[in-house]
């Protein structure tokens, strides 16, 4: 066998499987809870109803679903749900004769059990819904109005179960003969054209209204008189409270009046308490603003004391302590300008005893004479170089005063240049002369100085500048 034919068979197989798949498929049929499946075609089935055994060429299924057998069987559904039915008779005579409309309402289903399905079955299937409610309301309507015939239009009223359970038992035998199940029935309202029901209210109305009226006049009298006994009762209640008032209101003031009495006593008592206290807090305050102003006069005195050891301090930094070192300083520059000179003026000698030595030699040749001449010539230079020296010595005094002479001015100013970096200065006591006092002091320090420049460089200022004088 080809390949080509297996693939050819495979293929037909197939077709042929799915083709009754799909087949199967379609002759499945599936109906909800509410709904019975009517099968019919296949074999007859013998079934038992009444006692009574017959064959009968269908089957059914409750909800669910069933297979039905392929161009033999064919498939129905028969609703299993409730319907609403609402009657409403045109004009019946009752019992006495009278015209009444009535309305009606009703629930019914196709009965539960197989019997019942199948009468409705064999009258309803095809027909629909509408076919059930038709039919049903044929039968009420039919069953009311010969249930409003019996009775007369007060027993209606008075007695309406009754009607209803009349109709029940009337129509349930027709309906169930037809598989349908009556679930609920209810006599919803009467009336007429006449007036008559209107009418069989007025006397009830014209009692009541009678009977209220009357009660209303009653009630009114006995409102009247409950209402004076209630004015009597509440006057006597009234002028008792209002003398029970009266008393407490005398009571209350009397109380009132001692308390007031005691509050007064208590208040002139903390008012001499508050007197007494206010004298002895303002013996307080003034204690403490004397101590305070006390204590601030003793901060200034301490303020003054300790700027006038700054000032102190300050002189002895920027006076004494600059002269000592300025004192040095010429000492040491005095020092080294007379060993300079020293050293020159030996040197120079030296160079001149030479000089004569070898003028001494040179005339040496030229004659005794010339020895005798170079003899008074270094005599001569040793009395200048002493002369020179003597000169030296004074000069070097007279330098050094006034060196410190022209140095005074500076002195001055560095003494009275603290006072140009002070930003603030807060005099205590004695008014404006405090000003005056502070350049005094300046004044004083430079007063000073001449003793200052002598204990520091042995220099009388004094002496000196007495003898310019005389001069």
């Amino acid at each position: 066998m080809s390949t080509t034919t297996l693939l050819i068979i495979i293929g037909a197989v197939v077709v042929v499987l799915a083709l009754l798949v799909f087949v199967m498929a379609k002759q499945y049929r599936r109906v909800g809870p509410n709904e019975v499946l009517i099968i019919s075609g296949g074999r007859k089935r013998a079934i038992d109803e009444d006692g009574v055994r017959r064959k009968v060429g269908y089957r059914m299924q409750i909800g669910g679903g069933a297979f039905l057998t392929p161009f033999v069987e064919t498939a129905y559904v028969l609703p299993l749900e409730t319907y609403t039915v609402t009657v409403k008779t045109p004009e019946v005579l009752t019992k006495q004769g009278v015209h009444i409309i009535a309305e009606v309402s009703a629930q019914i289903k196709v009965a539960s059990n197989e019997t019942a399905i199948r009468r409705a079955a064999e009258q309803f299937l095809g027909r629909g819904a509408s076919a059930i409610r038709e039919v049903a309301e044929a039968v009420l309507e039919g069953y009311v109005r010969s249930a409003l015939g019996a009775m007369t239009v007060e027993e209606i009223y008075q007695n309406r179960d009754d009607f209803n359970r009349r109709v029940r038992q009337e129509a349930e035998a027709d309906l169930t003969r037809m598989g349908l199940e009556l679930l609920s029935f209810n006599l919803g309202d009467i009336s007429d054209t006449q007036g008559y029901i209107a009418a069989l209210g007025m006397p009830r109305i014209v009692q009541v209204k009678r009977d209220a009226t009357v009660a209303q006049a009653e009630g009114e009298r006995d409102t009247t008189i409950k209402s004076a006994l209630a004015r009597k009762e509440g006057d006597i209640v009234r002028l008792q409270v209002e003398t029970d008032v009266a008393a407490a209101s005398r009571d209350y003031e009397l109380k009132r009046a001692g308390f007031q009495s005691e509050i007064n006593q208590r208040k002139a008592q903390a008012d001499v308490a508050y007197e007494l206290e206010r004298q002895t807090l303002a013996a307080d305050l003034k204690k403490a603003e004397y101590n305070t102003r006390l204590v601030e006069k003793e901060a200034a005195i301490k303020l003054e004391t300790e700027e006038i050891k700054r000032r102190e301090l300050e002189l002895e930094a920027t006076v004494k302590k600059p002269a000592e070192a300025r004192k040095y300083q010429m000492e040491i520059d005095a020092e080294a300008e007379r060993i300079r000179l020293a050293t020159e003026a030996r040197g120079r000698a030296e160079a001149r005893l030479t000089e004569g030595q070898a003028e001494v030699e040179v005339k040496k040749a030229e004659g005794i004479s010339r020895i005798e001449y170079t003899r008074k010539l270094g005599l001569a230079e040793a009395e200048a170089m002493a002369a020179k020296a003597a000169s030296f010595k004074s000069y070097n005094e007279a330098a050094m005063t006034q060196m410190i002479v022209d140095k005074l001015p500076e002195l001055a100013r560095a003494v009275a240049e603290p006072l140009s970096k002070v930003e603030k200065i807060v005099m205590i006591g004695d008014g404006a002369s405090g000003a005056s006092k502070l350049t005094g002091q300046v004044a004083q320090i430079l007063a000073q100085l001449p003793e200052v420049v002598e204990a520091v460089s042995g220099i009388d200022l004094k002496k000196i500048l007495g003898k310019k004088e005389q001069k």
